[in-house]
């Protein structure tokens, strides 16, 4: 294991990821979120197609003996990307960013529902602080802490990305279950065709011919998309998930910079205040999960050969 190298690819995904977002918000005054959705799925299928040839993995990279798994994996999975685009359009970038923090700590809470997973009360009460962070970056857009009349549009945005990080967590459990037959490879390729079959399904809700310039976002969202993709797969193959995972909230920073620098979006105490309770809580999930690993590993270890 390289976790530099790791670290690397992580921020380069991440990198992506927000650049990815910052142009279907680009486009999102133009063309409805499911044509977004389906260029974002549609442009990402020929590079990772292209990755898997690189890798000689074409032939059985696609392989899948859950068929099924894979299709209520896409349909929620389809679900949070079209909220999350569609919140795009009402809210800035790095709001949009931090409201979606709740989708890993959601992801806690329901894989103790749907998988049984145990979870103990440090890691309970580290998802409620985060919960609590989202509510606080919520709350100018829902209550009248926002300091005057709530503006429909945003508060919308914000139920809209909410709604996308319920779905996006909710997508993660089936990850988790299609992980234990599904190759990662397969698990991308097949989200990627059915969200663009899904995203067909929107076209007689408005889809428009874009501009030269939108389409250009729109195909370039979708690259982007699939390279980013590749980089996160990349880096969890060259380190554990806790050396990881922190590194995601290097998105913040950027989207708070991409976010003033192309949109002219200044942050509020009050939503960097949630962020920073958010964050933290993710943290400390992060650190309990690799401090459990480790104590696994040392069970592992002194245990006989009889168990």
């Amino acid at each position: 294991m390289s976790p530099y190298r790791a670290i690397l690819f992580k921020i380069g995904s991440v990198t992506l990821f927000v650049l990815m977002s910052a142009l279907i918000k680009g486009a999102s005054d133009e063309v409805p979120p499911g044509q977004a959705v389906f260029f974002r799925s549609i442009f990402a299928v020929p590079v990772i197609l292209g990755w898997l040839v690189w890798r000689q993995q074409l032939r059985t990279g696609l392989v899948t003996v859950n068929p099924m798994g894979h299709v209520w994996r896409g349909v929620v999975g389809t679900a949070a990307m079209g909220l999350g685009f569609a919140g795009l359009g009402f809210l800035p970038l790095a709001e949009v960013q931090s409201i979606q923090y709740a989708a890993p700590l959601l992801v806690v809470i329901f894989a103790a529902m749907f998988l049984g997973e145990q979870v103990r009360l440090f890691r309970l009460t580290a998802v409620f602080m985060g919960i609590v962070g989202v509510l606080i970056v919520l709350s100018p857009r829902l209550t009248a802490l926002s300091g005057g009349e709530i503006d429909p549009l945003e508060a919308l945005g914000a139920v809209l990305v909410l709604m996308s990080a319920v779905c996006a967590a909710l997508a993660q459990v089936f990850v988790r279950k299609l992980v234990t037959t599904e190759q990662t490879s397969a698990i991308v390729f097949w989200f990627s065709i059915t969200a663009s079959a899904l995203a067909l399904c929107t076209v007689p809700f408005g889809w428009v011919v874009p501009s030269a310039p939108v389409a250009a976002m729109l195909v370039g969202a979708g690259l982007l998309g699939g390279f980013g993709q590749i980089l996160l797969t990349t880096s969890y193959r060259w380190a554990d998930v806790s050396v990881v995972a922190p590194f995601e909230y290097v998105s913040i920073l950027l989207s708070l910079f991409i976010g003033y620098v192309a949109f002219g979006e200044v942050p509020t105490l009050i939503m960097l205040a949630g962020v920073a309770v958010v964050i933290a809580a993710g943290i400390l999930i992060i650190w309990r999960e690799r401090a459990l690993g480790l104590e696994r590993a040392r069970g592992r270890r002194v245990m006989t050969p009889q168990g």
